[in-house]
């Protein structure tokens, strides 16, 4: 009985008032819906970067990317959520500031906390390069043009900056190129061979991408690619995350 006389007063009080929808959670990365596509993939430019070649043709389907790099914001209330320590900073101000001083085990722990993962190469290049469209930074062809959309060594700052100060690319992605470089998940180590998908389980080798602050702006090219540990931690390194449709 208690639910049929309590039904007439939900509708009386639903209909007198306004709902309240929650507000987005600041902590959670914003993403960007990217629509698949074929691509050429790696060396487009000159074909001399030896880990980029050759160029082959790749699929990507429909999936979704960070629109910012995470920030040590988002980051370090994960890690006081999931009792990890917090994440070194160069700075005192945290804030908006792209995250830095991570293992690619944290960065994908944090992304998994929220139900995305990290992207894997061929999506993060196609994304970097506004659809798979031959950008040598991501956004622009030009090399005159690299500082509209990347922070880089030649600007001599000593941590890392804000998101989103920069130019965004053509899929209204932020610092793709330049800041800190990007965690990646699954990819191929060598592209003569694009079905031996590298084993993530056996092999401590990760890869990462976009350049950063800290290192000259050839790293931040769409295509360059920069091999280390999953383990590492460095002051221009951080992430961000993907997800399936």
């Amino acid at each position: 009985m208690k639910k049929f006389i309590l039904l007439p007063v939900l509708l009386i009080s639903l209909t007198s008032c306004k709902i309240n929808r929650s507000a987005p959670n600041p902590y959670k990365p914003e993403m960007v819906t990217i629509k698949g596509g074929k691509f050429i993939f790696g060396d487009f430019y000159d074909g001399t970067n030896t880990d980029a070649i050759p160029i082959h043709t790749v699929k990507v389907e429909s999936f979704k990317m960070g629109k910012y790099e995470v920030t040590y914001q988002q980051f370090d209330h994960f890690a006081e959520k999931t009792g990890r320590k917090l994440p070194k900073s160069k700075r005192k101000d945290r804030g908006q500031r792209a995250v830095s001083y991570i293992t690619w085990d944290d960065a994908l722990a944090f992304c998994q906390y929220y139900g995305f993962r990290l992207p894997t190469e061929t999506e993060w290049e196609y994304a970097a390069r506004s659809g798979g469209k031959n950008e040598l930074f991501a956004g622009v062809l030009e090399k005159e043009k690299v500082y509209t959309v990347a922070l880089t060594k030649d600007e001599r700052v000593t941590a890392s900056q804000p998101v989103g100060l920069r130019k965004p690319n053509g899929l209204g992605l932020y610092d793709m190129s330049g800041n800190v470089f990007e965690w990646i998940g699954d990819y191929y180590q060598f592209y003569a061979n694009p079905f031996n998908t590298h084993d993530m389980d056996k092999d401590a080798v990760r890869i990462i991408r976009g350049g950063s602050y800290y290192e000259r702006r050839i790293t931040a090219r769409t295509y360059w690619r920069v091999g280390t540990l999953r383990d590492v931690t460095s002051e221009d390194i951080g992430f961000r995350c993907a997800a399936d449709l």
